[in-house]
């Protein structure tokens, strides 16, 4: 049972189970919707909550899993915040 679910990250987007596709939405949703939190600190007056804010905003930032990442940035611009992730880029070499 093991096997075949770790084989499914292998199959293209449409053609994986529902379920892992909700799965992994909501955990890009989440993970946007926690940096759109910590960014709103930014805009409270009180210097210990924007200092906590950036402390928070840098955590989530190093967390977010490479994967989730250019999907994490689609949900910061419809939440309209200035955060976005880099996206590391795979370069193919050529022979």
């Amino acid at each position: 049972m093991q096997q075949a679910e770790a084989m499914t990250a292998f199959l293209h987007p449409h053609q994986r189970p529902i379920r892992s596709r909700l799965r992994q939405w909501q955990q890009v949703r989440t993970w946007a919707r926690l940096i759109r939190e910590a960014e709103a600190l930014w805009h409270v007056d009180v210097r210990a909550l924007r200092r906590m804010g950036a402390y928070e905003l840098s955590q989530l930032i190093e967390e977010v899993p490479a994967p989730h990442r250019k999907r994490v940035n689609r949900w910061l611009r419809c939440y309209a915040v200035a955060t976005r992730l880099t996206v590391a880029s795979t370069v193919v070499p050529t022979v």
